[in-house]
């Protein structure tokens, strides 16, 4: 893991080295908004499942940043720490947190002037996941993947943008109660969420 995060820093900086005026590397962080997916759970020896939604919280991320300028196009790689935050109505109240390292790689068009559209992939590396009151068993997968849209403007060497992640791909951690007959399920690790991000360039 940790050659794999050497290797990634090291791909950003390298390829800005044949900069255009506009190439470089920075650092970012912000704010995000948003939930998990459903949570199922069964209580004691109830013949059904009790499925929840998550109410969105806020959580945050940092990280480094490097942008490889194509004349309109760019790229843009990151690294970044992110700590995801939801809530369920179970079990008198239950809040979610997964910590995670993401890697997107955008693709940017720069619209007019200082706004700029991208879009691609996100590279997930599930850190740790906690479920309040309750005994989480190891995410089904330490590693997955999403997909990132959204929109910025650059003033100077600040940037700001806003975007929107979804997970893609379906990824569970399975859960039971103190007293194992209470309650037991699952629940979804897929983010759904908007990000309110600031850079800058160094």
């Amino acid at each position: 893991m940790k050659r794999t995060l050497l290797l990634a820093v090291y791909a950003m900086i390298s390829i800005t080295a044949f900069a255009q005026k506009d190439s470089g590397f920075g650092i970012k962080g912000g704010l995000n908004y948003g939930q998990n997916g459903d949570l199922v759970a069964s209580v004691g020896n109830a013949a059904e499942d009790i499925v929840r939604g998550s109410d969105g919280k806020v959580g945050y991320h940092f990280g480094i940043f490097g942008k490889i300028d194509l004349l309109r196009l760019y790229i843009r790689p990151e690294l970044l720490y992110t700590k995801t935050q939801s809530g369920y109505d179970v079990a008198n109240g239950t809040q979610y947190d997964i910590s995670k390292l993401d890697m997107p790689v955008l693709v940017g068009v720069k619209v007019i002037g200082p706004l700029h559209v991208f879009a691609g992939p996100t590279f997930q590396y599930i850190l740790e996941n906690e479920l309040e009151g309750l005994t989480v068993n190891n995410i089904e997968k330490d590693f997955s993947f999403g997909a990132q849209f959204g929109v910025g403007v650059n003033l100077g060497k600040i940037g700001l943008d806003v975007r929107y992640e979804r997970g893609l791909s379906k990824n569970e951690a399975n859960f039971i109660g103190d007293n194992v007959t209470d309650i037991s399920g699952r629940v979804d690790a897929r983010p759904s969420q908007v990000i309110f991000g600031l850079s800058l360039k160094l």
